[in-house]
């Protein structure tokens, strides 16, 4: 209700309203359990001396949960990671769904929601690959005949990304040679995207839209 009713109205950057939401959910938790405690009439001074008691036997027991609570807290914090983040962690591909004091929920492209501990957000090494913008760039190869003019090509490929509406002004599209055969010359083409989840099909559109352009201009595909 928060973040549709409040604060979308004062254009916070994306993951500050999951977050504040979420602390202020466990504050009021927290907040909650010693008010009823207080009404049962419970001495709250006795639970200290427990806590003492028990503090070393949770230390151990609870080690693993200490942790990943305390990465929750630097997840929701620091934020370098965000509800709506794109991040490779272990191989694993996907959109942050959810920052809980536990664990994090990833979301990946073919729908499976991976379940991560917080501490392994703090501790792995971690891609963000949407951390300061959602930009990326899409890479499209392919190997022409060699006695194509590779001038030619080069033109050919450029423009081709610049017609495409997906393709972003800026940066501008490179072309680069990347190997030359007796029977082949490789060529790579980069373009920018404004939008990472548009990656899977604008590149899929652009390699369709090579192919086109080279037949049109009868260069042969090796």
């Amino acid at each position: 209700m928060l973040e549709e009713d409040v604060y979308h109205h004062f254009h916070l950057a994306r993951g500050i309203p999951y977050a504040i939401s979420t602390m202020l959910h466990y504050a009021i938790l927290l907040v909650g359990f010693f008010v009823a405690l207080g009404a049962l009439g419970i001495d709250l001074t006795k639970l200290t001396i427990l806590a003492g008691a028990f503090s070393v036997g949770i230390g151990f027991g609870l080690q693993n949960v200490i942790n990943n609570f305390v990465s929750g807290l630097i997840l929701l914090f620091e934020r370098p990671i965000k509800v709506g983040d794109v991040i490779d962690v272990g191989g694993n591909v996907g959109e942050v769904s959810r920052i809980g004091i536990r664990a994090s929920v990833i979301r990946t492209a073919d729908g499976s929601e991976i379940i991560v501990p917080n501490g392994s957000l703090i501790s792995s090494q971690v891609t963000n690959w949407t951390l300061s913008d959602r930009k990326r760039a899409v890479e499209v190869s392919v190997n022409v005949a060699a006695g194509a003019d590779p001038q030619r090509v080069v033109e050919l490929l450029k423009s081709t990304a610049a017609a495409h509406p997906g393709v972003a002004k800026e940066p501008s599209s490179q072309v680069y040679v990347t190997s030359f055969s007796a029977g082949a010359i490789t060529f790579q083409l980069r373009a920018w995207i404004d939008r990472y989840e548009d990656l899977a099909q604008l590149r899929s559109d652009l390699s369709l839209a090579v192919n086109n352009a080279l037949a049109r201009d009868k260069i042969a595909i090796a």
